[in-house]
């Protein structure tokens, strides 16, 4: 016996809406499973999962502050994406975003003006668009799986994060903790509302670029390349449609998107920069780009919904003592149901017999 994905000939509309949503009924039912096996009460470990955050101000502030760097890396995975253009290294781009911005306020702390903060800005997405040009040059010069280095890529970021905090850009009055003097005044991203909480403007950004890439993908020329490109490149070669220069402009798009939430996470939530300035929100980012049909308005509920699981796996953390990595899981859990009802979507499971396929191959030698 053996199981084979046969393609549907014509996809059904009301699945392809509901596919999110049955995907997060799964994850539920799936976690409940999860925690039971763990010795915890299911519905007290979901509750602080998906309730417990929202009862108070405080923790919505919290909710907009993870959900940012999520969207605003989301919104750029999705231009790759529907490009047939594999980014799996937003998480290197997101650092170096973040290391490129912070030049300013670290190596010229004295250089306080209003200027500071937009030249901040613009160099974390250069840096960041700077990181993701690496995969896509060495992709078309030289054809080279473009997943497999920008994966690598993250690594070698982390590793240029560390050794920089722990050398040259280390705090010098920082009693020797491997951490950089603090952004000084004009370096810092303000709240959205003064004294109201930690919710900064980089929420504003990512709702800014949401509008922004949802418009030109669905209104503009370069999205219906984009779009055709990804869907099939021999029919947007014969358009005219130049696929080296797609891959650029994806990969920097997406590059630039992390850059701006490296940085904006740097001088908004932290402060500083750290060995460790990020729990993984590049890699999390493509569950929530899937989760959005990486439609840019889809991700903002998408990334708001996974920001929601790391307040979640915080609090069930201390209120019933389970593990991170179980978040982590959880997280997992989700992105396996979105591939799968994606993947039904598009194919119907068959189940083959093996001695029947033998005998159909036997026939048609016969």
């Amino acid at each position: 016996m053996r199981i084979e994905l046969v393609k549907r000939p014509q996809r059904s509309a009301l699945f392809s809406a509901l596919s999110p949503f049955i995907a997060l009924a799964l994850t539920l039912v799936a976690g409940a499973i999860m925690f039971s096996l763990l010795g915890k009460n299911p519905l007290d470990a979901l509750y602080y999962y998906f309730i417990d955050p929202l009862r108070e101000v405080w923790s919505l502030h919290e909710l907009a502050v993870k959900a940012a760097p999520l969207i605003l890396i989301a919104i750029g995975l999705s231009v790759c994406f529907l490009s047939n253009n594999w980014n799996i290294g937003a998480e290197g781009q997101f650092i170096m975003g973040a290391v490129a911005g912070s030049i300013l306020p670290v190596m010229y702390p004295d250089f306080q003006s209003w200027v500071v903060l937009p030249l901040m800005l613009i160099m974390g997405m250069a840096g960041g668009a700077a990181y993701a040009a690496v995969p896509a040059l060495l992709k078309t010069r030289f054809n080279t799986n473009e997943i497999l280095t920008s994966l690598m890529l993250v690594y070698v970021a982390q590793l240029f994060l560390d050794w920089m905090v722990r050398g040259p850009w280390r705090n010098p009055q920082g009693m020797n903790f491997p951490e950089t003097r603090n952004f000084h005044e004009y370096a810092i991203l303000p709240e959205i509302w003064a004294s109201s909480g930690r919710a900064h403007w980089g929420f504003i950004f990512a709702l800014v670029a949401a509008v922004a890439v949802w418009f030109m993908l669905s209104k503009t020329l370069r999205g219906y390349e984009v779009k055709v490109l990804g869907q099939s490149p021999r029919a947007g070669r014969f358009a005219g449609f130049s696929s080296a220069k797609m891959v650029f402009f994806a990969f920097v798009v997406s590059g630039a998107l992390a850059g701006l939430a490296g940085i904006s996470e740097v001088s908004g939530a932290i402060g500083q920069l750290r060995p460790t300035i990020s729990p993984g929100y590049g890699f999390t980012a493509i569950i929530v780009a899937f989760l959005g049909r990486l439609n840019p308005l889809g991700i903002v509920a998408a990334g708001l919904v996974l920001a929601l699981s790391y307040l979640g796996g915080e609090a069930a953390q201390i209120s019933i003592g389970v593990s991170d990595k179980v978040a982590r899981a959880f997280q997992g859990l989700l992105l396996f149901f979105v591939l799968g009802a994606d993947t039904l979507i598009h194919y119907r499971i068959r189940f083959v017999a093996t001695g029947s396929r033998k005998l159909e191959a036997s026939h048609g030698n016969a």
